[in-house]
């Protein structure tokens, strides 16, 4: 009994990512309404744009959430079922105080979660996220009197400046012409409300929808995944589509089958933008975060522009993108991140510039990777123990030359011929590997050898040393 507690307590997770964990176990109405008021404090009175995915838990935490809010002194304004990209750039209208997105993102169905967003348009950086969670482990929250509550208010439209952006960067004329045909995977997320107007109704395609019913019921796994879209790929062949898309619950992530029914891998979702937005929109850096595959350097290259790489994070690499006045960007697991519409992950931007990639040059998905060289990216994670992370990568550090290790997110090691990432999540309880290589099997052997690692290591009664790796 005491191992189930310890392990079910594991699955509240606060980081930088936000506050998430099991519904009704961990993540629960009270801790949502404390960490509302908490947020209420931090940034201050005022209004505060709320948003949710399809999850059914959503309302219920949306409702304690307005009551943390208003308990404060903010004024909720409700975006309803929205995407997160959407809610990013409510929130960084001109006297908005931030946002909270309550979606957990990827994580399975018995999960959600509450994302924090300040008054620019992103999420909290690791510091300002510290700042919000010391206040609220203080639990000192200036608490307003009856006649200083305010009345909530609603977002009616909350996609329309993010769609104006959206068609304000691509070739909207190009895209009608070409007359494509795309099946969408909405993952019975947000997309279900939102994919088929932008695709079908403003840039002129023939939408094919799987998984279309807003209801947060998933039908398959909520990470799009290669091997979660098996439905998508027999759709895209029976109904000879063009391309398919997936989409994660809140709209960040996204996927793509090519016309034979191939998954091609988020990191290929990525490539795709890259090459475009650099190709017909304006040349400059590229940021992306560690593990990204090199196909994207080898984009870059081709243009001319630099690729600098981030910490994981959608924040790290949107302020990297700013800092270092980057014109694209994006993470590994099918985040892209365009500056003209946004920096953050937008899959609806992904999808559209996708299109306008496949209108421009009326060629099919799998003739244009095949001008690329390709490496091939393998994936695993194991459980672990929280506290065991900073021993275990500790260990694998002294088991290699220095020369070969960059330490900038956990522990990537450059071989040259190949690449292996290993890192704690910031949002589940596990280690993940991540591997490059010239061959599907010598990707998958390396995930698979470290993963061996990592699980003789965690066995091990080893000392570890805080701080040294988060």
């Amino acid at each position: 009994m005491e191992q189930r507690q310890a392990s079910v307590k594991e699955t509240l997770k606060v980081a930088v990512s936000g506050v998430r964990g099991v519904v009704g176990a961990t993540f629960t109405p009270q801790l949502a309404a404390t960490f509302a008021q908490a947020f209420g404090t931090y940034i201050g009175a005022g209004p505060v744009v709320v948003g949710r995915d399809t999850r059914p838990s959503g309302l219920m935490i949306e409702q304690a959430v307005v009551a943390g809010l208003q308990s404060v002194g903010g004024t909720p304004v409700l975006a309803g079922i929205t995407p997160t990209p959407s809610l990013l750039m409510i929130s960084a209208r001109l006297g908005i105080r931030g946002g909270i997105a309550i979606t957990a993102s990827h994580n399975p169905a018995d999960w959600n979660a509450l994302k924090f967003i300040g008054p620019d348009g992103l999420f909290l950086s690791e510091i300002r996220a510290q700042e919000l969670f010391d206040i609220y482990h203080q639990q000192d929250f200036p608490l307003v009197a009856e006649h200083e509550i305010r009345t909530v208010r609603e977002e009616k439209y909350p996609t329309e400046d993010h769609f104006k952006r959206i068609l304000d960067y691509v070739d909207v004329a190009a895209i009608r012409n070409r007359k494509l045909k795309i099946a969408v995977d909405c993952g019975n997320g947000v997309g279900a409300l939102y994919s088929p107007f932008l695709l079908g109704t403003l840039l002129g395609c023939e939408v094919v929808p799987v998984f279309d019913t807003p209801s947060g019921l998933f039908e398959r796994e909520p990470e799009p995944l290669p091997q979660h879209l098996d439905v998508l790929r027999r759709v895209v062949v029976d109904q000879k589509c063009d391309i398919g898309f997936a989409q994660d619950p809140d709209g960040d992530r996204l996927a793509v089958v090519d016309e034979t029914g191939a998954p091609l891998g988020e990191d290929m979702t990525l490539a795709l933008a890259v090459w475009q937005g650099l190709a017909e929109h304006e040349r400059g850096p590229v940021c992306v975060n560690v593990p990204t595959s090199r196909v994207v350097e080898v984009i870059a290259g081709y243009h001319a522009c630099p690729v600098i790489r981030t910490r994981i994070g959608e924040i790290n690499v949107a302020e990297a993108m700013i800092k270092h006045k980057a014109v694209i960007g994006g993470e590994n697991i099918g985040g892209v991140m365009i500056s003209r519409i946004h920096p953050c992950r937008d899959s609806f931007a992904g999808m559209a510039v996708i299109a306008e990639l496949l209108a421009r040059k009326g060629r099919p998905v799998s003739a244009l990777i095949a001008e690329w060289p390709r490496f091939a990216i393998a994936r695993g994670k194991r459980a672990i123990r929280p506290d065991a992370a900073p021993a275990i990568l500790r260990q694998l550090r002294q088991a290699h030359d220095p020369a070969t290790i960059n330490l900038l997110d956990g522990l990537f090691i450059d071989e040259g011929d190949h690449w292996v990432h290993v890192r704690r999540s910031n949002t589940e309880s596990v280690m993940r590997v991540t591997a490059e290589a010239a061959t599907p099997e010598m990707a998958r052997a390396l995930v698979d050898r470290y993963l061996q690692e990592v699980e003789r290591l965690m066995d091990e009664p080893t000392p570890t040393v805080p701080g040294e790796y988060t």
